[in-house]
């Protein structure tokens, strides 16, 4: 399957960075319950970005229960040399990998390798970088263009409402050619401006997880797409 299958019109697109590690096949399937099919799935190498989060080992612990309820696992890659992790996340369920666009020397061979290991690809910026730079280095070799709307690493920051404009324009470069993703601070009183702007993957962290009902909150957030 290919990421033009997984998405349905749009999505709000859990990020597991923010749940509860003791609970975490719990509240997979939870969510999953409520409505959601692709989970985000945040590494993070002490380099790239400060903190160490999660790796392959905790992806092979969770990717029987994501894909036995049709779920999909979108590994967003916040490290260096990300290529040398491919093979392993492809042998612990991942399904597609997002590398950054400033921690790739060669972004070309980077996609290649995650192609053939059968893996989705995107393609990440952060806030400093320019959407026109990142669609012309990689906009027709990616299944989706990640707009980070936070600077990377942790979770719960606020949303950078400049980012909007960002999302616009990335949509106007690749038209109907790729997906737009945005990660960092999305939340209900963004997901519905990051749409109309061009979006249909809105990754959200603790506005799931972090809310009491996560079930419920992912709820909200999927019917202000509609």
């Amino acid at each position: 399957m290919s990421w033009d299958e997984w998405v349905r019109g749009a999505e709000i697109e859990p990020s597991l960075y923010a749940a509860d590690f003791s609970r975490l096949g719990e509240q997979i399937e939870t969510v999953m319950a409520a409505g959601a099919r692709i989970f985000q799935f945040d590494v993070g190498d002490g380099h790239f970005v400060e903190p160490i989060t999660i790796g392959p080992i905790v992806l092979k612990s969770i990717s029987p229960v994501v894909h036995r309820l049709d779920g999909i696992l979108d590994c967003h890659l916040m490290i260096e040399t990300p290529e040398k992790h491919f093979e392993a996340i492809a042998e612990a369920g991942g399904d597609s990998v997002t590398v950054h666009y400033e921690a790739c020397d060669d972004l070309e061979g980077v996609i290649g390798r995650a192609r053939a290991l059968g893996l989705g690809v995107g393609v990440a910026f952060n806030p400093e970088s320019e959407p026109d730079a990142v669609v012309e280095a990689a906009g027709g070799l990616v299944d989706l263009v990640l707009c980070m709307s936070i600077h990377p690493g942790y979770s719960g920051q606020p949303f950078m409402r400049e980012s909007i404009p960002r999302v616009r324009r990335l949509r106007e470069l690749l038209g109907d050619g790729a997906h737009i993703q945005v990660d960092g601070g999305v939340g209900p009183d963004n997901v519905r401006e990051l749409h109309e702007a061009g979006a249909d993957l809105l990754v959200a962290g603790t506005s799931v997880f972090g809310q009491e009902d996560f079930g419920a909150a992912y709820q909200r957030l999927a019917a202000a797409l509609d």
